[in-house]
C-alpha cells in the first residue's frame, strides 16, 4: 500500500473512530462529516472502505481484533489457563458486553447497516465457536450450537443501547445467571 494511500486510510479510521465515539446516534456520523474530520475528499473514503458499510466495518473489525485478537486460545479469556469452561463462557460474554458498551454507537451502526444480519461477520463466528466448544465440553453436542447463539443474543448491540437507559440494571449479573443456567455453575468477575 502507497504511504500517502495508508495515511488516508489511517486518518480517516481514526476520524470515523472520533465521530463515533462522541455520538449518541449512528445516524450522527455521516460520510460528509468523517471526511472533513480526516481532512480528505469523501471520493478518498470511497475509493478506500467501498462505502459506508465499508468503513464501519473497517473500524469494527480494526477494534474487535485490538480487543479480541490479543487473548489467544479460549482458556485465556479469564487470565487462567486452568479455568472452568463457565468461568471462560462469562469471561468471554463480559468482555463483549462491555466491548460493545464502550463502543455502543459504532457496534449498533453496524449491526444497522445491513450486514444482513449481526451473526453474519468474523467476531460473532469466532465467539460463537468458542462457546459452542465450551458448552459442548460441558454438556455434551446436543443443543450447543443453539444455547451459543442464545447466550450470544445476550451481548447484542440493541440489547447494550437498550439497557444503556436502564442504569438499574446489571447486565453482568444477569450475564452471570445466564452461564448459570447453561453451565450449572457461577462464573467468576473477569478482569477490568
Amino acid at each position: 500500500m502507497r504511504a500517502d494511500k495508508a495515511r488516508n486510510r489511517d486518518a480517516v479510521l481514526a476520524a470515523a473512530g472520533r465521530l463515533f465515539d462522541a455520538a449518541t446516534d449512528p445516524d450522527e456520523v455521516s460520510m460528509d462529516a468523517v471526511a472533513t474530520a480526516a481532512g480528505v475528499g469523501k471520493g478518498t473514503i470511497f475509493r478506500g472502505f467501498g462505502d459506508r458499510r465499508g468503513l464501519i466495518r473497517a473500524l469494527y473489525d480494526g477494534r474487535v481484533a485490538a480487543e479480541f485478537d490479543a487473548l489467544g486460545p479460549i482458556e485465556d479469556a479469564t487470565g487462567d489457563p486452568g479455568a472452568a469452561p463457565a468461568d471462560i463462557a462469562y469471561g468471554l460474554l463480559v468482555r463483549t458486553w462491555r466491548f460493545k458498551e464502550r463502543n455502543r454507537v459504532l457496534a449498533l451502526a453496524l449491526e444497522r447497516e445491513g450486514y444482513g444480519s449481526p451473526y453474519q461477520n468474523e467476531s460473532y463466528d469466532s465467539l460463537h465457536a468458542q462457546l459452542k466448544t465450551l458448552i459442548a465440553h460441558t454438556r455434551g453436542t446436543t443443543n450447543a450450537d443453539f444455547v451459543a447463539h442464545g447466550l450470544l443474543a445476550a451481548v447484542r448491540s440493541d440489547l447494550v443501547e437498550h439497557l444503556h437507559a436502564h442504569p438499574d440494571t446489571d447486565p453482568e449479573a444477569g450475564l452471570r445467571a445466564l452461564v448459570e443456567g447453561v453451565f450449572g455453575t457461577s462464573g467468576t468477575e473477569p478482569e477490568r
